[in-house]
């Protein structure tokens, strides 16, 4: 293996907790209001490219800017103040610098958003390459394309990676790249099929004893 690609959102921090409660309470509610949708359809996709599922799945009782400014209002809060972050995470990276490996953020959020939660943990230096979706001329997860690309970032294959994922979406992505695709169960995300990954742990301590055999040399 030569690269660690971490997803963001339910993995690097718990911000799946407050996405799952925000979308099932308050957004998808004024959204489709007339359509009982499970947070999971959505789950890993890029806000943007959420609005545009619903639109043409269900059809909107709100306007793009609404549900857009909704969003980022959530996310400022969330990140600046209220999400914390993987146990052990700086330990595990250094393991990993130490066996000469790249890493990376691989996420459907802005840079904006990702370096909110990167400056508030002092992150800003840990990841070699830190990659949203939304910077490149391609389809989101579950798409392959943004692991495809960060894989490419880094100088390494896909299937000289590993990756990372929380979602079905991105466990998705992740696979159809061609990954080593490890899944992180987390209670936000309770009862996901996440049977397609290579292997599927529920705690950061299984996390990252799992990322360093897979990443073993």
């Amino acid at each position: 293996m030569q690269a660690v690609l971490f997803d963001m959102d339910g993995v690097l921090v718990n911000s799946e907790d407050y996405w799952t409660d925000f979308q099932r309470d308050q957004l998808l509610p004024a959204a489709v209001p007339d359509n009982d949708v499970d947070v999971a359809e959505v789950t890993g996709m890029n806000y943007r490219e959420t609005y545009d599922y619903l639109e043409e799945t269900y059809g909107t009782a709100i306007g793009r800017d609404d549900f857009e400014n909704r969003f980022e209002t959530a996310a400022q809060t969330m990140y600046r103040d209220h999400v914390d972050l993987l146990d052990g995470l700086p330990g595990l990276l250094d393991r990993l610098d130490e066996r000469g490996l790249e890493t990376a953020v691989v996420s459907s959020s802005p840079q904006e958003w990702i370096g909110w939660v990167l400056e508030r943990f002092d992150l800003e230096d840990a990841f070699d390459e830190v990659i949203s979706a939304e910077d490149i001329d391609a389809d989101g997860k579950p798409a392959p394309d943004v692991f495809e690309y960060a894989a490419s970032e880094v100088g390494a294959v896909p299937e000289s990676c590993v990756v990372i994922e929380d979602s079905e979406h991105g466990v998705e992505a992740g696979t159809r790249a061609g990954a080593f695709v490890i899944a992180y169960r987390i209670d936000a995300h309770d009862g996901l099929d996440l049977s397609t990954a290579d292997d599927v742990v529920e705690s950061p301590a299984e996390l990252r004893k799992t990322v360093l055999e897979a990443s073993g040399h």
